[in-house]
């Protein structure tokens, strides 16, 4: 992928938007009217900014118009969240194994900042923790060698709970070189009548056309969209034809009802069509998720990407919009697709996921990462893992390759916390069938075990099991941790403080029983040198739109 760079004047770009979006392009779906269109402001000026690119955050000079059909959409809530349960405290004596799939998503926190800044009703649903945390930069360790993965750990006291300790697993990938590493990528879009918004397509052809800036010749780009039926408005584009692709994206039109199988079908046939060895091949699908003709629940769609994910076409999905998003449907996708899953609430956002963290949302360098603890009984009695309750696994399945997990882009980090009760040097043991460093009544003897006085010093071990992108038999990396490493809160890095903040943000508005005000937060996330500005804004914001208890969905 080579950085490109050709510019488009803004006079020209806005010329194309505005008839593309009156006109549509020749291969765009006939199968129902249009809820909305898009047309030229009559005494508005366009938004130029000094270099002579259109300001795509104000988008001055074009206009939305609603049918009433479109409008009585927009006014009824029908968005979608899966509700699980907190975790709970497990025995080390009875559960000394504690198995996750990796998670690189943000979708939730920018899709409940969409709800703060709109001062919506806050569905805790829609909070996973996990996301909340991810969504922040850590100083990690980097890998050494050949090695694609680092851990990094700490340990220090519990701020929700005093009896508790807390551990934080960081994990930082390596980042990569990308700059000869070509590009096959099809732009799978939803066109349907629901995406007329202007937070939905509007938005999309904007963070596709900031996307397309950045690619080169070797690259190639397929456009696909899908509403009653899918269309393929592009295909195998070189990445150098920047104007082709601009005008293509800036043609399309919103109509019709959304039949997304069929999209997801055809993109993976020309993502396999184009696909180009030891390079991307990706398709990213941008929609609000509201499929509503042929499969639309969420084993349907599991059913149908698990289909597609062995191909070595990795999916990046992205949501948009409001009202009726479906979040639920989204995450299964990208959960159970070799996928990540990113919500867009703006042109910044946009710019964040696809341009700044380019590498880390477009380029795999660990792929089936899976988080494996075991802990020392001999010194932890009880563990909560914070978050991730939607990607547990089966202990078993942390050595069986053939398990879908998560994956990790370059240069991104996962971060997870657990929370510990520890022991008074006295625990039993367990039955367990697995091989295990600190128990030996299983049913054969553990490998490499450590010297009894070493062994009374740790508290638990971080195994990490991961994939080269292109391999299918993976690595194995691991760190164990030693109650020695334990700071008090006064010395707690801006590593665990930023995580901590994060978190108890996240407990506040979801479901946990746990609550804190925001000063609480604050006093975690301020003056620290990693980036937390973003934390703080949405809690002043919050602050200011939610003064009186803020209203909970049922």
């Amino acid at each position: 992928m080579k950085e490109n760079t050709k510019k488009i004047t803004a006079m020209v770009l806005s010329l194309i938007m505005a008839i593309g979006m009156m006109t549509g392009c020749g291969g765009k779906d006939s199968s129902g009217s249009k809820k909305g269109e898009m047309i030229v402001g009559d005494n508005r000026e366009q938004n130029i900014s000094n270099n002579g690119q259109q300001n795509l955050d104000d988008a001055d000079g074009l206009e939305w118009h609603y049918s009433e059909e479109a409008i009585s959409d927009m006014d009824i809530n029908t968005e979608e969240y899966n509700y699980y349960a907190e975790n709970s405290y497990l025995s080390v004596a009875e559960h000394p194994l504690s198995t996750f799939s990796t998670d690189v998503d943000t979708a939730s926190f920018t899709n409940i900042r969409r709800m703060i800044e709109n001062n919506q009703n806050i569905d805790p649903n829609a909070v996973r923790t996990e996301e909340f945390i991810n969504y922040f930069k850590y100083n990690y360790e980097y890998p050494d060698g050949d090695d694609k993965i680092a851990i990094t750990t700490e340990l220090s006291d519990c701020p929700w709970n005093a009896d508790a300790k807390l551990m934080q697993i960081g994990l930082q990938a390596k980042d990569i070189d990308v700059q000869d590493i070509d590009s096959n990528i099809v732009f799978l879009i939803d066109v349907s009548g629901s995406m007329a918004d202007e937070n939905k397509l509007p938005l999309v052809v904007q963070a596709f056309a900031m996307l397309a800036e950045n690619l080169g010749e070797n690259d190639r780009i397929s456009i696909v969209t899908y509403a009653g039926r899918d269309t393929i408005e592009l295909e195998g584009e070189s990445g150098a034809n920047y104007e082709t692709i601009a005008s293509t994206l800036a043609g399309l039109t919103a109509g019709g009802s959304t039949a997304g199988a069929a999209g997801i079908n055809t993109a993976y046939e020309l993502a396999e069509k184009y696909f180009i060895k030891g390079g991307n091949n990706r398709v990213i699908l941008a929609t609000d998720g509201d499929l509503n003709v042929g499969l639309s629940s969420e084993e349907e769609l599991k059913a149908l990407i698990e289909e597609k994910r062995d191909k070595g076409v990795f999916l990046s999905v992205l949501g948009f919009g409001m009202g009726n998003y479906k979040d639920n449907r989204l995450e299964a996708l990208a959960d159970n697709g070799n996928g990540n899953y990113a919500y867009i609430d703006s042109v910044d956002e946009a710019e964040r996921v696809l341009v700044t963290e380019m590498n880390g949302t477009m380029f795999t360098v660990a792929k089936d990462a899976k988080i494996q603890v075991e802990f020392n009984p001999t010194n932890v009695a009880y563990y909560k893992l914070v978050g991730y309750e939607n990607r547990l696994l089966e202990d078993q399945d942390f050595e069986d390759d053939t398990k879908d997990a998560g994956d990790v882009g370059a240069n991104q980090q996962v971060t997870a916390l657990y929370e510990l009760i520890l022991n008074d040097g006295k625990a039993d043991g367990d039955d367990s069938k697995r091989t295990l460093k600190y128990q030996d009544d299983v049913e054969y003897p553990a490998p490499e075990k450590i010297d009894e006085k070493d062994l009374d010093k740790e508290l638990l071990t971080v195994s990490v099991r991961y994939k080269e992108k292109d391999e299918n038999e993976s690595k194995l990396i691991d760190k164990a941790v030693k109650l020695a490493s334990y700071v008090n809160k006064e010395e707690m890095s801006e590593n665990m403080k930023l995580a901590c903040a994060a978190t108890m943000f996240a407990k506040t508005l979801g479901n946990s029983e746990t609550k804190f005000t925001m000063n609480d937060i604050r006093n975690y996330a301020k003056g620290l040198k990693l980036d937390a500005e973003e934390l703080l804004k949405l809690i002043a914001l919050y602050e200011d739109n939610y003064q009186a208890p803020v209203e909970i969905i049922e």
